[in-house]
């Protein structure tokens, strides 16, 4: 049982040439990786004579991850699973929430869904080294990789020339385990059963592995089979106030055709025809960017006359989202090594997605202005000191509920073989794969509306959450006193393949100034297709029937909304999405008679909207050399890589009769990259590097054609999508300094300077379009197309500590602490755009996802039988989109700080057996939205969306043995 994931730590000779040999051999797959954990490998401490030290459990998941940065040439950090199976983590985004530099949000569907490096979100994604990807897209979806099936996971934030060139970020590399990973036979098993307070449900995590290895007459042979199965119910609930929009004060300019409290629209909505701003395009108020839009007395021109205005919310909204998803996944792999020069490695991996979920959405309007009484003054309230209405009454509002259910499946697979051979002092490897990954999502929605005699709202009750309820709240439980509505529905199918050759040879030195050189080339053919089809019937109100004369079970009533956090309704009757889904053809048989463009499911077909073939080449040399400056070594890497990629695309029209646009586009690029690393003592090392990257553009953002939406909100127009055929590759110079001092054997200070200057970066450049016979209920769209308009620079510094102290009293010996800070600064230039498309203007701004300040802290024990980690991530409030296009530009959508506090515990109750406990967002963090102008807007007047994050608590049990 020599491989039970244990660290030794040696502090004599011998140890050092043991690890600087592992670190040599790092299974071929990705450069600058430390040794494989069984390795033993060494702390740099001068000790001669010393015993070897011996550390098992959390510790040793950190320690490992420390030494994993230490022996690797680039700037890397990592997580290690201490034993099989063992990270405390449901997938590989929430395992690297606690890594420096690593931002984690989007946590609202009981799992944290995505991620950062540094602020930027685009890293490139592998699995032991190989390129990974989902469908059509350029990266994989790293939650649907279940922690269970991981032995490491490194987060490189720097380049070298032998790795793949795209991902502004850094790159991602996920390694499975092998059969080589152990001496003989080894079987594990995890069973964890995950309690969703929100849900209320206890859901189910399991997985298994078993491997062997033989010596036999052919050489070694190893096979082993890792498998793991998670269902996951779950309850998401957000309330959110609508959008700041402009509103006539209760004594409206005379000329200017405006009611008391009347919103202003724009000049082309249907509602209206006053000369006002069109939301989503350009600037929106005077003022905006000043602050000074919501200060008392502000005006604004309508049909050419100056006229104050209240800045109020067009609506109010409830979500209530049940969903269940389902992620099988399996990886195995086969190896043999007939010598002691060459090992042959065949891999297989799965990875599965399956989720249901049922949406219950209830949105009211607040902005109705025909019933206010006579005195419309009385019906609203102010904040202090502005022109912003805080709450209000309003008699004869509009609302809707709306059924949206979604079902999603996603299979992912991944065969790949590999071979290394020494030749002497050099290596060569060779490895080709084929991955497949293809998904289907499926969409229906109907709705229901009706109007309320009343309805009274505080857009912010407190905590940024807003409280309302209508005077007949008794009736939203009613089907009779709602009409059946607008009905939508969707269906996306995409898929994408590629096969990958790569081949390697380095040949090293233990002498003179070049110690090593390498090379390398690498084929990659993709496709990538994407097909859709959309229906709606949303013209005149949509079915028109009354909602209680249908089938008994499309009605679907919910309960005990927002966990008592707030004062609005807990129940509303609406469209069963389950139904809609398993009813499908019943459901469009009864919009056919009004809407005969209604398809049963015999007569459906989908677009092929795109249709992408891309072929890269690159190739790479890269040197190692050594120098010694003051009785120290200085390594130094250096190398250049050249990318060549032709891509073939195809791009459908719906709008235009099918009409094809068949074209190509080259791209060449030449990377430069190198990194310094200098020992300036045996504790104290430094590091820079230099580099260029590039991230290419999704497929589907090359593609010109619109996707469109029709108004959905009464607003007098329509939103849409298109690519852009134009689009290149934004590129990035990054620089990096770091130095590191591993005080101890366990122990280590390191910091990092960064820059990273980025040009080409995409924006979305908005414009009006009219776009005929679309069959939705409008002709004029305000439609998002991306554009290489911007340049930026993002700058930062990280910090991390990992201690543990050596002379705390027995009891606390095994305890230590492990923690991180990141500090970023970013900016860009952001164009302005007209109605035709065309920039007039240009604006400063913070990247988009960046937050200033974030970090992490861990206090971990690990002593005996008893292992523990409390652990808290943290991250200032950060710009997270604009409004979207219905509504104002440049209004920024804003993120209040994130934060999760979670605790881990494990009880070994043999050698083989152990317990766990594990407990997520133990102070039960929400996640909350608020508008923001530039530097001005708060978070208390400017509040938009309050989602629940669940708190969940999981029991497990571990067998191990090998």
């Amino acid at each position: 049982m020599a491989h039970r994931a244990t660290f030794l730590f040696s502090v004599s000779a011998a140890s050092l040439l043991i690890a600087n040999a592992a670190q040599a051999q790092t299974d071929g797959l990705a450069p600058g990786t430390a040794a494989q954990q069984s390795q033993p490998v060494t702390d740099g401490t001068p000790s001669d004579g010393a015993e070897d030290i011996v550390i098992t459990g959390v510790r040793a998941s950190i320690v490992g991850a420390l030494n994993v940065k230490r022996n690797a040439t680039q700037i890397v950090d990592s997580i290690v699973a201490e034993d099989v199976g063992k990270l405390p983590d449901n997938n590989v985004v929430e395992a690297l929430q606690r890594v420096t530099g690593v931002q984690v949000t989007d946590r609202g569907n009981a799992e944290a869904g995505a991620l950062s490096i540094r602020g930027l979100t685009d890293p490139l994604t592998t699995m032991n080294g190989r390129i990974i990807f989902t469908t059509t897209g350029q990266s994989f979806a790293l939650q649907d990789i279940p922690a269970n099936l991981v032995k490491r996971v490194d987060v490189y934030k720097t380049r070298a020339a032998d790795q793949i060139e795209t991902g502004l970020a850094g790159q991602i590399d996920v390694f499975t385990r092998r059969p080589f990973d152990f001496d003989g036979f080894a079987i594990s098993g995890v069973a964890r059963g995950i309690y969703n307070e929100q849900a209320d449900t206890f859901n189910p995590n399991v997985s298994g592995l078993i491997s062997n290895r033989w010596e036999t007459g052919l050489g070694d042979v190893g096979v082993l089979v890792n498998g793991s199965w998670s269902r996951t119910k779950f309850r998401t609930m957000s309330v959110a106030a609508g959008a700041q929009v402009p509103f006539a004060t209760e004594n409206p300019a005379a000329g200017t055709g405006l009611s008391p409290l009347q919103r202003i629209f724009p000049l082309a909505s249907s509602s209206s025809g006053f000369a006002a701003p069109a939301p989503g395009l350009g600037a929106w108020l005077p003022g905006t960017r000043e602050g000074l839009a919501d200060t008392p007395g502000s005006t604004m021109l309508v049909n050419g006359i100056a006229t104050p205005y209240y800045l109020s919310r067009d609506a109010v909204f409830s979500s209530d989202l049940l969903g269940e998803r389902e992620r099988p996944s399996v990886n195995a792999a086969l190896q043999w090594s007939p010598n002691s020069s060459s090992t042959y490695t065949a891999e297989f991996f799965w990875s599965g997605f399956r989720q249901t979920t049922n949406n219950s959405l209830m949105f009211s309007f607040v902005d109705f202005w025909g019933k206010l009484g006579p005195n419309p003054a009385s019906t609203i309230t102010l904040y202090p000191d502005s022109n912003i209405i805080k709450s209000r009454q309003v008699g004869d509002v509009f609302g809707f509920n709306s059924g949206d259910a979604t079902r999603a499946r996603t299979d992912s697979f991944v065969y790949a073989l590999n071979g290394k051979w020494d030749v002497g002092n050099g290596k060569i490897v060779a490895d080709a794969a084929y991955q497949t990954s293809k998904n289907r999502t499926e969409f229906i929605a109907m709705r229901v509306n009706r109007v309320a005699s009343r309805i009274d709202v505080d857009f912010n009750a407190g905590d940024g959450i807003p409280s309302y309820n209508f005077s007949d709240n008794s009736q939203l439980l009613d089907p009779a006193r709602w009409t059946a509505a607008e009905f939508y529905d969707n269906d996306n199918r995409d898929k994408g393949s590629a096969f990958t050759a790569t081949l390697d040879a380095d040949q090293s030195w233990d002498y003179g100034f070049f110690r090593k050189i390498k090379a390398g080339l690498r084929y990659d053919a993709r496709n990538a297709a994407s097909d859709v089809r959309s229906q709606a019937a949303d013209a005149n109100g949509g079915l028109g029937a009354n909602f209680a004369t249908l089938p008994q079970g499309l009605q679907y009533t919910n309960k005990g909304f927002f966990d008592g956090q707030a004062d609005v309704p807990t129940s509303w009757v609406n469209t069963n999405g389950y139904y809609l889904l398993d009813n499908t053809d019943e459901i469009r048989g009864l919009y056919q008679t009004k809407f005969p463009n209604i398809l049963t499911s015999d007569r459906l077909a989908l677009t092929r909207v795109f249709d992408i073939n891309e072929k890269t080449m690159s190739a790479y040399i890269q040197g190692d050399a050594q120098l010694t400056i003051f009785g120290r070594p200085l390594n130094i890497q250096a190398g250049v890589r050249y990318v060549d990629v032709d891509t073939n695309f195809t791009f459908t029209d719906r709008y235009a009769a099918g009409a094809r646009l068949r074209g190509s586009q080259a791209t060449s690029r030449l990377l430069p990259s190198a990194t310094v690393r200098y020992d300036l003592t045996e504790t104290l090392r430094a590091r820079f590097n230099f580099g260029k990257t590039l991230r290419r553009p999704q497929f589907g953002d090359l593609n010109p054609n619109f996707n469109l939406t029709g108004d959905l909100t009464n607003v007098g127009y329509g939103t849409g999508s298109s690519g852009n055929i134009a689009l290149r590759p934004t590129e990035a110079t990054s620089y990096d300094l770091g130095l590191e001092w591993y005080f101890d054997r366990d122990s280590a200070l390191y910091a990092t300077l960064f820059r990273r200057e980025i040009d080409g970066l995409v924006i979305g450049a908005r414009s009006r379009v009219t776009v005929l016979n679309t069959g939705l209920n409008t002709n004029s769209f305000v439609v998002n197309r991306p554009e290489n308009a911007s340049a930026g620079v993002l700058k930062g510094a990280e910090i991390g500590l990992v201690y543990f102290p050596h002379y705390l009293p027995s009891f606390l010996d095994g305890l230590g602490v492990q923690g991180s800070a990141t500090f970023l600064d970013s900016s860009q230039n952001v164009p302005e755009f007209n109605e035709a498309g065309a920039v007039t203007g240009q604006l400063r701004s913070a990247f988009a996802g960046v937050s200033d300040f974030s970090y992490n802290a861990t206090l971990a024990y690990d002593r005996g039988p008893v292992g523990a980690r409390l652990s808290y991530v943290w991250r200032k409030e950060f710009f997270q989109r604009n409004e979207a296009a219905l509504f104002a530009n440049p209004i920024g959508v804003w993120r209040r700080p994130d934060k999760s506090l979670d605790l881990q515990l494990t009880a070994k109750l043999t050698e083989d057996l152990g317990l766990t406990f594990d407990a997520t967002n133990l102070t039960k963090a929400k996640q909350q939205e608020y508008y923001r102008f530039d530097d001005a807007g708060n978070q208390t007047q400017y509040n938009l969306g309050t989602l629940l994050i669940p708190r969940t608590f999981a029991i497990g049990v571990r067998y191990t043995f090998d």
